[in-house]
């Protein structure tokens, strides 16, 4: 008489955990894909994504940004949005002029009011000047974009923050 040997259900055990890994992999996957289309964009304001070389609007009605009264005041700058995030101030802009002048009177704008320049560097399309002082010793950066769609102008990215 022929006696099969007892089932220990260890294959389907191993197809039942295969297929969880399997599944937990494709959710995984799906959660990454989501999380990566959520953050890309348009801004509220409108603006494109400078990403990739598309031209913004630099332009809007001018607003009095909530920067340290004793930053530094530039010549050709006009603040279009600002913002606060946290401890951090926030404000944006235009500045009429090109990128190299830009930079250069960002940077003469620190140093005539005493603040002391962190970091600086000018590339072929944007540019950063960071900061730390003032009376209400504060460090920040000065972000420089050349992809107005406005011609003469260059984009500000201004972020002051307690230092």
């Amino acid at each position: 008489m022929y006696c099969p040997a007892p089932v220990t259900g260890r294959p389907i055990r191993r197809r039942r955990r295969r297929r969880a890994s399997v599944l937990g992999l494709i959710v995984l996957v799906v959660l990454i894909v989501l999380t990566a289309a959520t953050c890309g964009g348009n801004d509220e304001s409108g603006e494109e994504e400078s990403e990739g070389g598309a031209a913004i609007a630099c332009s809007g009605d001018p607003v009095t940004p909530k920067l340290p009264a004793d930053f530094p005041e530039v010549d050709g700058l006009t603040y279009t949005k600002s913002t606060t995030s946290g401890p951090s101030e926030i404000a944006d802009g235009y500045f009429e002029g090109d990128l190299e002048e830009a930079y250069e009177s960002f940077k003469s704008a620190f140093q005539d009011a005493g603040y002391t320049i962190t970091f600086d560097e000018i590339e072929e399309d944007d540019s950063e000047v960071a900061y730390k002082g003032g009376d209400e010793n504060r460090s920040g950066i000065v972000a420089l974009r050349d992809e107005c769609s406005e011609s003469g102008r260059v984009s500000v990215h201004i972020t002051s923050r307690p230092a």
